[in-house]
């Protein structure tokens, strides 16, 4: 990756620093080893294990009530720390409930490096979901990005016991392959968007997919501008024009061992930093966190590295539609009329609106492979955010059984989504005096008018769309969802991916 000497980016910055991480042993045991700390799962309506120490009259003298979410240390004279870490409810203390009292457990023990954890509360759930669950809590929150730091904050965790009586074993250490798979892939997704935008520019995240299709089994296609030029793609380049780094496109390809079961197409937005060209962004803290634009593409490049060891039987393309968005003498203005890849030409009334520009494109190429549906994740409007605050993200579409499987494989996820209606009597807010469509609607609804631009590049072809402005990044940590970047998207789009098949 080239750079100017200015930058001063370290030698050692990889985009992807979770790959350099060792992967911890997550071991199912009837028996804890030597540990730096050994956490219990406590119910509201349960009776604390004696391994503890402490009967519910303590601990509820020490204000634990053993609430979701919450936890308690207790200092010991020798051998490890002990915690105690609330479960709710028993009755409602599901899979994701397991997943929050693992990252419960990570979240209190930040400077232990070898952690065990009784789950004996939680032994009656299915085991393969009880294993994804202990994995995926486990590995989304201990992540951290601190590749730039000189002194990480937090110990990498090399060990996690789990006990849980009764529970098989076998089906567990299954789901625990699972939970590794996906996880790892969402936290790719979140060093990529964490990474710095000098650091990683369109051309560099066309590198990253080079080597990750190289390790993970996909193909990867690299699209530069003279090639865009060629197919046409007037919305990419643009949103380009006031860039000093080069577009890409970066097409990403998929086949199962068999014959495929489906065509699923992804497209992911890939602003990899948008100051809102002309229409200039103020110096606020979103503006910021605009080198989060890209976690569309990122979470759809995330996900393609899930598909062969997951064994999904669908074909899947993606699309990444990669560039910065800046303001400079050659930038594309108010005023302006774009062609895309289809003929539609588009009067530009807001240059912060690229978005939707860069990914018509994509949605007209994914439409021309044939594909039997296409989801594309954007972090697209604020008003999305607005709407729905930074926990939910927005989903539209023009067919409801794909909608309702994006939203089967959210709740899958845990990943929270809310279908808003493509009301097309709002159309006529994206109409142009001098063009086929313009990329900007009226005052409100911001979120159904882009989700209507993008519908006019899709035809009859089965859509889902997910805004996922609000939900990209998390400014503390939150459970498993570590500060900064989420990942979201990642585990909905494997999920998705994995059961897919054709009509």
């Amino acid at each position: 990756m080239t750079h100017d000497s200015y930058k001063l980016i370290p030698d050692s910055f990889t985009p992807v620093p979770s790959l350099l991480h060792t992967e911890p042993a997550l071991d199912w045991v009837e028996a804890f080893g030597q540990l730096d700390a050994l956490g219990v799962l406590i119910t509201t309506d349960g009776q604390p294990p004696a391994a503890l120490g402490l009967d519910r009259g303590a601990l509820e003298r020490a204000g634990f009530t053993a609430a979701a979410g919450t936890s308690l240390v207790v200092p010991t004279a020798d051998g490890p720390i002990m915690v105690a870490v609330g479960g709710g409810a028993a009755g409602g203390l599901g899979a994701h409930g397991l997943r929050d009292a693992v990252a419960t457990l990570m979240r209190a023990t930040p400077r232990h490096a070898r952690v065990g954890f009784d789950v004996s509360a939680a032994a009656s759930l299915d085991a393969g979901a009880l294993g994804q669950a202990v994995a995926e809590g486990a590995l989304l929150a201990r992540y951290r990005y601190d590749v730039l730091r000189g002194n990480p904050r937090d110990v990498p965790l090399s060990l996690l016991q789990v006990r849980a009586p009764g529970v098989d074993a076998a089906a567990a250490a299954e789901g625990v392959a699972v939970g590794r798979v996906t996880a790892r892939a969402t936290n790719i997704s979140r060093d990529l968007c964490n990474a710095p935008p000098s650091h990683l520019t369109a051309a560099g995240l066309g590198a990253v997919a080079r080597d990750l299709g190289e390790r993970y089994g996909f193909r990867v296609e690299e699209f530069g501008k003279e090639e865009l030029i060629g197919l046409r793609c007037g919305g990419l380049l643009g949103v380009n024009a006031g860039s000093a780094q080069e577009p890409r496109m970066i097409k990403l390809s998929f086949e199962p061992g068999g014959e495929p079961s489906g065509h699923l197409g992804m497209v992911g937005k890939g602003i990899m930093y948008d100051s809102g060209g002309v229409s200039l962004k103020p110096s606020d803290p979103m503006h910021l966190l605009m080198k989060m634009d890209m976690g569309g593409a990122a979470s759809v490049l995330a996900s393609f590295t899930a598909l062969r060891e997951l064994g999904a039987t669908a074909a899947a393309t993606g699309f990444l539609m990669c560039t910065d968005n800046m303001p400079a003498g050659s930038a594309y203005k108010l005023g302006d009329v774009l062609t895309a890849r289809n003929g539609t030409t588009i009067e530009v009334k807001n240059t912060d609106a690229e978005g939707r520009l860069v990914m018509c494109d994509a949605l007209t190429l994914a439409v021309e492979e044939g594909v039997d549906a296409v989801v594309d994740v954007a972090t697209l409007t604020g008003a999305a955010l607005m709407a729905l605050g930074p926990r939910t993200a927005a989903l539209f579409g023009n067919d409801q059984p794909l909608v309702d499987e994006v939203r089967a494989s959210a709740a899958r996820a845990d990943e929270q989504v809310w279908q808003l209606p493509l009301e097309h009597k709002y159309r006529d807010q994206l109409d142009s005096d001098i063009a086929d469509i313009s990329n900007l609607g009226g005052k409100y609804a911001g979120a159904t008018t882009a989700a209507l631009f993008l519908a006019e590049f899709v035809g009859d072809t089965p859509w889902a769309h997910l805004d996922i402005s609000g939900t990209m990044q998390s400014d503390n940590d939150d459970g498993w969802r570590s500060k900064g970047a989420t990942g979201f998207a990642t585990r909905i789009l494997i999920d998705l991916a994995r059961g897919f098949s054709g009509p």
